[in-house]
């Protein structure tokens, strides 16, 4: 769900570059670079940030080892039940070139987290 923005208007956070090339499992106390960590850490205070200056936060899901559905449900998932599906889906889109497929499993995640 990439839509079309200034480049201003928007803030990319890279999994690869800022958190790890191995996303890990669903929670810190299961091993390293769980999707627990990744949201408290560094997800969580992006998002706020972008959805305060009113830019859109893209997602690059590129780069890594892949993903566990466990990493990626407590993630994104986790972040829409903390501040609700609607807000971060106002503010986070989704980059993948790779595995396109992770898009809609996220956004799916992030739907069901009512």
């Amino acid at each position: 769900m990439i839509a079309t923005v200034n480049d201003e208007d928007l803030d990319i956070l890279s999994i690869r570059k800022e958190f790890s090339t191995t996303p890990g499992p669903r929670f810190k106390k299961e091993g390293e670079f769980s999707g627990e960590e990744f949201r408290d850490r560094i997800l969580s205070k992006r998002f706020l940030k972008a959805k305060e200056e009113e830019h859109k936060l893209i997602v690059d899901l590129d780069g890594t080892a892949g993903y566990g559905s466990s990493f990626l449900e407590e993630a994104f998932g986790g972040l829409a039940r903390i501040y609700t599906a609607k807000s971060v889906d106002a503010v986070l889109q989704f980059k993948s070139d790779e595995e396109t497929y992770l898009i809609d499993e996220i956004e799916g995640y992030i739907r069901s987290s009512k």
